[in-house]
């Protein structure tokens, strides 16, 4: 194959275009073939500086290295219909042995149904037999007041029971410590924990201030009892009625106290 053709660059940027030109068409053969690599002589400065006619000769030189770089390339006519694939070394497949189903065993669902309500009519039923006429026919009774709380409490030889509105009183009072304590503290002192039975009635105000007023109550019923315990009681501060309240919101405040933050301007 011989090429012949006469190219004219007027200046170093068509020299630039046409070298990568050559460059894209050498990618080009390498899919196909080895073709050895072949980049134009870029002409130094010194070379341009020369005149036309010069130039005109150098690039034919170079023109003529290309052209027998071109001819020595071989291509084969015989063009194959199937596109190249690459062949990847198939991995052995292995097979996960079914696990047999499990079946698994009839399940007996049952069902509890707890009902609270026959409880509370048995202790209803408890405490009206023993307190035949209600709370206040008793004789051994005492009204205690904390915060918004008020109990009336009642009194009777037994085993120690304490029962509030007809329900268990660490039920009633969810089990917190402190506050059985507090119920249980007049009886403590005087050694009465299991020589009598308490029955309340409980209202207003939260558990802990229904417990304080339990406290009082109690206290106040072994009075009845006997004139002697009152020294014992006193002692403990057990006989004083506790008048700390909630203070009251105060306007321009946010709460009793409480004031927004202080702006001078």
């Amino acid at each position: 194959m011989r090429l012949e053709s006469t190219l004219v660059f007027r200046s170093p940027n068509d020299y630039l275009e046409l070298n990568i030109a050559f460059i894209v068409l050498h990618d080009f053969f390498i899919t196909f073939s080895h073709v050895s690599t072949f980049i134009l002589p870029f002409p130094t400065k010194k070379a341009w500086e020369g005149t036309e006619s010069e130039l005109q000769r150098k690039m034919a030189a170079s023109l003529s290295s290309l052209t027998s770089s071109f001819s020595s390339l071989s291509f084969s006519s015989h063009i194959s219909q199937k596109p190249h694939t690459i062949s990847l070394a198939r991995t052995e497949s292995f097979s996960l042995t079914r696990l047999p189903k499990v079946t698994k065993p009839p399940s007996l669902s049952v069902t509890a149904t707890v009902l609270a309500e026959p409880e509370t009519v048995d202790l209803k039923k408890y405490v009206k037999s023993r307190l035949p006429g209600g709370f206040a026919a008793q004789t051994i009774i005492g009204t205690g007041r904390r915060k918004s709380a008020i109990a009336r409490v009642v009194l009777q030889e037994g085993t120690g029971k304490f029962i509030i509105n007809y329900r268990d009183a660490k039920e009633y009072l969810q089990g917190n410590p402190l506050w059985l304590q507090y119920i249980k503290v007049p009886l403590l002192t005087l050694g009465y924990e299991n020589s009598y039975d308490v029955f309340v009635k409980a209202e207003g105000g939260g558990l802990s201030g229904q417990a304080q007023a339990i406290t009082l109550g109690i206290a106040r019923a072994l009075l009845k009892v006997s004139e002697d315990h009152r020294a014992p009681l006193r002692q403990e501060g057990l006989l004083t009625r506790d008048s700390r309240v909630v203070e009251r919101k105060k306007v321009g405040l946010k709460k009793a106290r409480k004031a927004p933050q202080y702006s001078k301007r």
